[in-house]
């Protein structure tokens, strides 16, 4: 499938919105040198996967040959996938796919058994992480993480899911998820290439207090800030547009 061909997907159905982010009156406001915006065309799409290959190509060049076009599951119901784009020349700085298991179970579940008091929650798995080279890469990929919280909060979902290879497991060990499955260590998953990763989980509800607990650096860029450049909106990637043929 080429990026030409990338129009015949269809944008798959997503859970019913609860809210969207608004700004607190007690919050600082932050403009980013970059936008944060939902994938809704297939020239989107085709930037996502472009950064996506090129990301993977740096550090798992095998791995990465299978990336070079779009996956079937970045048009599955319940997915969304995030793209970065320079304000200066509107190039992809950053991708994530986030699903969540509203409509079928999530692609590490073709691995592993999660806990049957996960499986009873809504989960959503960000995949397909990836960003620039250059320097602004750490801020795109703070930002890509909050957008993927903000996501999940916005969305109801009570578990955010995601596994990791060495070393970047660490850096979500930083941001205080936790082993779903603790001693097993490293467990080879289907999707992604047969790798070995962590599972690892964190409790959205409890966020906030325990980055607060410990005094986490990340808590007033997570919380205490609003980045008007992350759009989020929903509300236009129902069934009826697709089913209509609106533009997305």
């Amino acid at each position: 499938m080429t990026p030409a061909t990338a129009a015949a997907i269809p944008l798959g159905r997503m859970p019913p919105l609860r809210t969207v982010e608004a700004r607190r009156t007690d919050m600082t406001e932050e403009l980013l040198p970059f936008t944060l915006r939902l994938v809704r065309t297939p020239a989107q799409l085709a930037k996502a996967v472009q950064i996506r290959h090129s990301a993977y190509a740096r550090h798992l060049p095998d791995f990465a040959q299978t990336l070079r076009e779009p996956e079937s599951a970045d048009a599955d119901d319940g997915v969304v996938v995030l793209l970065a784009e320079s304000k200066l020349d509107g190039s992809a700085l950053g991708t994530m796919r986030i699903q969540s298991n509203e409509f079928k179970p999530l692609s590490l579940e073709q691995s592993v058994d999660l806990p049957q008091a996960m499986t009873s929650r809504h989960l959503a798995e960000a995949t397909r992480l990836a960003v620039t080279n250059d320097k602004v890469g750490r801020l795109v990929k703070a930002v890509l993480f909050k957008a993927y919280f903000l996501h999940c909060q916005n969305t109801a979902v009570d578990w955010m899911v995601i596994a990791g290879r060495s070393p970047i497991d660490r850096q979500y060990d930083r941001l205080l998820f936790e082993d779903v499955f603790p001693g097993m260590g490293y467990i080879p998953l289907r999707h992604a290439g047969n790798l070995p990763h962590r599972v690892m989980s964190f409790h959205i509800g409890s966020a906030r207090r325990r980055w607060a607990a410990v005094n986490h650096p990340l808590l007033d860029f997570m919380c205490q800030t609003h980045h008007p450049d992350i759009a989020l909106d929903l509300a236009d990637r129902s069934p009826s547009r697709q089913r209509q043929g609106l533009p997305m």
